[in-house]
């Protein structure tokens, strides 16, 4: 005979029974399936928390043998919670509360049960919020508790969205949107580099070529203009927050994510600072964390520390996103890095944040399958896209990065961007890089306005997103020939063929930059004779491979740009070298430092690679006994990048008694070529100061007999 205990016994069981839906209403979505998740423990690793969210019903997640325990699933975005469903396998929770969060910390009670019997069970419920938890305060058995699935359903987006709000991650599994005020948002976009305070000038411009999303790195009190003008403008910036190391100005560093407690805290109190600032403001999209960390570790270490970093960068990476959330429940956070790699880590320690993010140029349209391959949950955004990167490209004849042409630059961003909006439900766009009005090395690589002049690149992201129609588009350079060498000083012949689409006239210029010989990124115009498709300009003087920039231009602000390398050697004199392979000896040379030592007898050598250096003082000196008495008529020196601003060649009969035969105190590097009759046995390179702060260094000291 059934025997009823007391009325508190009958409403316990009758609350663990499940529940029956009401009236037939719109079915509600599985919110949790595939969602990032945590447990206050496992019992061990084949039952892991992600087998409840995972759903198949031969998986399971089981804790440790105690009470309390606690299972949290992360839906990604604030949501309307209708229903909870748990499938418990045979250690059960007897007591437990279906609990419901904004921030991960705080929790509302939607659903107690006391006297809970396990198996099926299904509950209606009523709560809004981002993080669901079952917590459970009583066991029924000896064991911990386990439990099969536990499926959440509602409405992903909640139905309080508060002021600067509505920017969502809803969907499921492959299925997901972006969503701005509830409305599909892909995000059609670029990296953001002029000031911020010169925002308003841009945006008109941006918006015309059909951008609405702009990226930074850094957000701070000087972002607000920025974010002005996007608003004003309808477009959403991705607010970027700097950790070390990283990619780009401001991420240097090498900062111990184990024991740097005060940096953390630091960086995540100006992340709290700034998110607060800016949380409602209309012009924000959502938040980044870090850029290219987990990638940058690698330079600063190696082998199990540097997999120790890593982890503890992800789990820090939590930290802000948990942060951030607890401050901001209207926008996404993401995290972006340098390869797909990357994803491991933020997939393991890291579930709190509502997207993942790469930077990826020549290898944008593997990150679909990298992203099929390592079995990730969250969606996606390419932060930086593009042609192919200077570290990503074959050499060149010359042994340096051959950089696209103009042409293969319009086309690699026209191939990224079908890339990137071709993994759908997944991938919801990306921030091409870059547009910035820098006029550089680097701006000419990549920036689609390089002193804010319009490139091929520029009309085929306006095309991609779907911008306006332009009346006028740039020249375009369909060859540019020179020779692979050329002597110091000599004049340089570039053979170019170009064609303007509208018929404009063509006006040339051309530069050049020494990225690959002291790693300046500027470019220095040179003059340039333009005689039908010849260019001609004067070789630079100083030695080494240069880059050199040829420019078309039509008047109504486009451009063409052309670039490839030339080999500058030194001029060869007439007559003999009768110093070449004879005694020296000088003041000082440098023995230790990279590619020492450094001898006097480098510079009598013949080989313009090899040198002589001194140490870092004034003066030095070197010698070379030619042996005999010798009339010369012509000396060449050969500098590397030290050079003698003031200094005088002299003779000796002796080695001791000198006579000066040639002076100058303006001296400015490359190959001085200095015709002087002289006679002696001795002669002597005397330098008295030098014209940067190392200290002297020839390749060649050539003395010349006609």
């Amino acid at each position: 005979m059934y025997r009823l205990r007391s009325a508190g016994t009958v409403i316990a069981v009758l609350v663990g029974l499940a529940v029956v839906p009401g009236p037939a209403s719109a079915a509600p979505s599985l919110l949790s399936q595939g969602k990032p998740v945590t447990a206050s423990s496992i019992e061990g690793s084949g039952t892991p928390a992600t087998a409840a969210v995972d759903g198949d019903p031969g998986t399971r997640w089981s804790s440790t043998w105690s009470d309390p325990q606690w299972l949290r699933v992360d839906l990604g975005a604030t949501s309307t919670v209708t229903r909870v469903e748990l499938n418990w396998e045979g250690a059960y929770a007897t007591d437990f509360q279906l609990q419901v969060s904004d921030n991960g910390d705080s929790w509302t009670t939607m659903r107690s049960v006391v006297g809970g019997t396990g198996g099926n069970q299904g509950f209606d419920v009523s709560g809004t919020g981002r993080y669901v938890r079952m917590n459970a305060t009583k066991r029924a058995n000896g064991y911990g508790v386990s439990l099969w699935e536990f499926r959440v359903f509602g409405e992903q987006g909640g139905s309080n969205p508060q002021p600067g709000s509505g920017v969502r991650v809803t969907g499921s599994q492959g299925n997901w949107r972006l969503t701005v005020d509830g409305q599909p948002w892909t995000v059609k976009g670029l990296t953001w580099g002029p000031p911020a305070a010169d925002a308003a000038r841009y945006m008109p411009e941006l918006k015309s070529m059909g951008v609405n999303t702009l990226r930074t790195w850094g957000t701070d009190a000087s972002t607000r203009p920025l974010l002005d003008a996007a608003a004003a403008n309808g477009l959403r910036v991705i607010n970027g927050f700097w950790l070390q190391p990283g990619g780009g100005p401001g991420s240097g560093g090498c900062v111990n994510y184990v024991t740097d407690t005060a940096y953390k805290a630091d960086m995540l109190g100006q992340i709290r600072q700034w998110v607060t600032t800016y949380k409602d403001h209309p012009g924000v999209l959502m938040w980044n964390v870090g850029n290219e960390s987990i990638l940058g570790l690698q330079n600063c270490y190696s082998g199990a520390e540097l997999e120790t970093q890593r982890v503890e960068y992800a789990k820090y990476i939590n930290e802000a996103a948990r942060a951030i959330h607890a401050i901001d429940t209207n926008h996404p956070v993401t995290n972006t890095d340098a390869w797909t790699g990357a994803w491991v880590y933020l997939k393991a320690h890291t579930p709190d944040l509502d997207l993942y993010s790469v930077n990826s140029y020549g290898n944008v349209c593997k990150v679909r399958q990298d992203w099929i391959s390592g079995g990730y949950t969250k969606p996606y955004i390419l932060t930086e896209a593009g042609p192919a990167g200077e570290w990503e490209v074959p050499n060149d004849a010359n042994g340096v990065p051959a950089e696209p042409t103009d042409i293969q630059k319009r086309d690699g961003y026209t191939q990224a961007w079908n890339c990137i909006i071709g993994h759908t439900g997944v991938s919801f766009g990306g921030t091409l890089f870059h547009y910035g009005t820098e006029y550089d090395f680097g701006a000419v690589w990549f920036n689609l306005t390089p002193a804010g002049k319009k490139r091929l690149s520029f009309y085929s992201v306006q095309r991609a997103f779907g911008g306006a129609t332009p009346s006028n588009t740039p020249p375009v350079i369909s060859a540019m020939n020179l020779p692979q060498t050329i002597a110091a000083g000599a004049p340089l012949n570039i053979d170019v063929a170009a064609s303007d689409p509208n018929g404009d006239a063509i006006t040339w210029s051309a530069a050049f930059n020494s990225k690959y010989i002291d790693n300046s990124g500027g470019l220095a115009g040179a003059p340039v004779q333009v005689n039908g498709n010849r260019l001609t300009v004067t070789a630079p003087d100083r030695l080494g491979v240069w880059k050199v920039y040829v420019m078309a231009e039509d008047g109504r602000g486009n451009i063409g740009i052309e670039t490839k390398s030339v080999r500058v050697v030194a001029p060869q004199p007439a007559g003999t070298n009768v110093a070449q392979g004879k005694p020296t000896t000088a003041s000082s040379y440098q023995q230790v430092g990279d590619g020492a030592p450094f001898p006097p007898s480098n510079a009598v050598d013949g080989n313009q690679s090899s040198r002589w250096a001194t140490d870092w003082a004034d003066p030095q000196w070197l010698r070379v006994d030619l042996g005999a008495v010798t009339t010369f008529q012509h000396v060449q020196l050969v500098w590397e990048g030290a050079y003698g601003r003031a200094y005088e060649i002299q003779v000796s009969d002796d080695g001791n008694n000198w006579r000066s035969v040639y002076g100058t105190t303006t001296g400015n590097g490359g190959v001085d070529s200095i015709d002087v009759t002289a006679t002696g046995r001795y002669v002597r390179l005397h330098a008295t100061q030098r014209g940067t702060g190392w200290g002297y260094s020839l390749y060649e000291f050539g003395v010349y007999r006609r």
